[in-house]
C-alpha cells in the first residue's frame, strides 16, 4: 500500500496481494467461474470443476469466503447440506476471471490452429 489506506497491488506488503493470490489460484479461478451460474452444493461444485480434491475445494472455498467473495449457507436438514454462492463483489470478480479464462481459451485455440506450442509440449 502506498500509505495505510490506499491499496497498491504492486507493493509486496499490500493485503490486496493475498486476495489476488486467492482469486488467481488454479482452483480459485475455477470456483468463481463455476459459481457464476448460481448456487451450488459442495458435491455439485466439485463435479463441475473436475479434478479438485475435497480438501483443496474446502480450503479454496474457505479463503474465498474469508475474502468476502463467496457465501456459505448451512441448512439444518437431514441430511445436512451446505450451499455456496457468490457475493456481489464475488460476482464482479468472477466476471473478470471469466474474461481472463475466455482469453486463455481463445489464445490457446489460435496458437494450436497456427501450429504453435500446445499445453502438452
Amino acid at each position: 500500500m502506498t500509505d495505510d489506506r490506499t491499496p497498491d497491488v504492486m507493493n509486496p506488503k499490500c493485503p490486496s496481494r493475498l486476495m489476488l493470490n486467492h482469486v488467481t489460484s488454479r482452483w480459485g479461478v475455477l470456483v468463481l467461474i463455476a459459481l457464476l451460474d448460481g448456487t451450488l452444493r459442495f458435491g455439485a461444485l466439485r463435479r463441475r470443476i473436475g479434478g479438485v480434491s475435497e480438501r483443496m475445494l474446502a480450503q479454496t472455498l474457505r479463503v474465498l469466503e474469508q475474502d468476502g467473495l463467496v457465501t456459505r449457507t448451512a441448512h439444518q436438514t437431514i441430511p445436512p447440506h451446505v450451499d455456496y454462492d457468490l457475493t456481489s463483489p464475488g460476482i464482479e470478480m468472477a466476471h473478470a476471471v471469466r474474461a481472463l479464462a475466455d482469453f486463455v481459451e481463445r489464445h490457446l485455440q489460435s496458437r494450436e490452429s497456427s501450429g504453435g506450442t500446445s499445453a502438452g509440449d
